[in-house]
């Protein structure tokens, strides 16, 4: 039973949040739901995190790393963090709705 706990955890890890914009939604009506991952999943982790956790046929994996911007606070230089973000396409008939949790 712990070791089913901790393949759960480890899928948490993989998949922060799911990333709600404009142009996510718009894929939704193709199959395809958009994730923020940490930053060194790889796709066969993301594939594998998505199939457990929402116990849904995934297709393909496309990731997407969007570098930080050199901001300024007070006249200091800053440098926000790095986001990768992963676009998931699901099976045929397949759909997740983020909206309602988990």
């Amino acid at each position: 039973m712990a070791k089913k706990q901790d393949i759960a955890a480890r899928h948490y890890d993989v998949i922060l949040a799911p990333h709600i914009t404009e142009k996510s939604t718009l894929l939704s009506e193709h199959n395809a739901v958009v994730f923020k991952v940490a930053g060194d999943a790889t796709k066969p982790q993301i594939k594998e995190a998505v199939e457990a956790i929402y116990d849904k046929k995934v297709v393909g994996v496309n990731t997407v790393v969007t570098k930080g911007k050199t901001k300024r606070w007070k006249g200091k230089p800053y440098k926000r963090t790095d986001q990768k973000k992963a676009i998931v396409t699901l099976a045929d008939g397949d759909m997740i709705d983020i909206t309602s949790g988990i």
